[in-house]
């Protein structure tokens, strides 16, 4: 094994590596908030590693073994479970990060119309793209789960810090998706994608990463809120 082999665990070691030392800084906390985050992971983690799984069956995508340890776990490797746990994490660690830092930043009613105008942009996607499989099923499930949050209308107060997180999120995403794609540790087939590249990274990627974090957050504080983790205060 060469070093080489290492590049996608080390990839996602120096992602997690600042906001797993960070979650126990006095001021954040995120260490006490993880519990309600570990359902949220195993949910989407589900979804997603069914899909990683259909997907590599079908050479819509692959993994480059110059890049991995080539350890795998029901034909996926390690570092792509690896990475349903990491990217979670880390997402909702700035996520927590802004509601802290910019409790009275909020703009909810501009950011359900910027949903709304999304949402519609998604759905046309949907439809026109269908002869793309990784663009179809993503802007499909995406539409779906999108469309869903909007109309339950539960999710409205964290649209403001849920766009931020996403948009900030997006510079180290370039970074470790465009080293991904680059050198690739992760091929595509291009008969199965628009065809449109940011830099070498996929267009679908950028939303396949917004409904990753969409679905993480909407559980997580879900989660919270149901306060299923909370222990009653002792009288004493």
């Amino acid at each position: 094994m060469e070093f080489r082999n290492f590049t996608y665990l080390l990839l996602m070691l120096a992602t997690i590596a600042v906001p797993l030392a960070l979650s126990f800084e006095k001021e954040v906390r995120f260490y006490t908030k993880v519990k309600f985050l570990f359902p949220a992971i195993l949910f989407s983690g589900a979804i997603f590693i069914l899909w990683d799984l259909r997907f590599e069956e079908l050479g819509i995508w692959s993994f480059n073994p110059r890049y991995i340890t080539g350890i795998y776990i029901l034909n996926l490797p390690v570092e792509e479970w690896l990475f349903f746990f990491v990217i979670p994490y880390t997402s909702v660690f700035v996520y927590e990060v802004l509601n802290l830092k910019l409790a009275k930043f909020e703009k909810p009613n501009l950011f359900l119309a910027v949903s709304l105008v999304l949402l519609a942009g998604f759905a046309i996607v949907t439809y026109t793209a269908r002869q793309h499989l990784y663009t179809f099923f993503n802007f499909f499930l995406l539409t779906i789960y999108f469309g869903y949050t909007i109309f339950r209308n539960r999710f409205k107060p964290h649209y403001t810090k849920f766009y931020l997180t996403w948009l900030i999120l997006l510079i180290p995403f370039l970074i470790v998706n465009g080293l991904l794609t680059a050198l690739p540790v992760v091929e595509y087939m291009d008969e199965h994608t628009l065809g449109i590249r940011i830099f070498t990274i996929p267009l679908e990627d950028f939303f396949y990463f917004f409904l990753l974090l969409l679905m993480n957050l909407t559980i997580y504080e879900y989660m919270k809120k149901q306060r299923l983790f909370s222990f009653p205060k002792s009288p004493f």
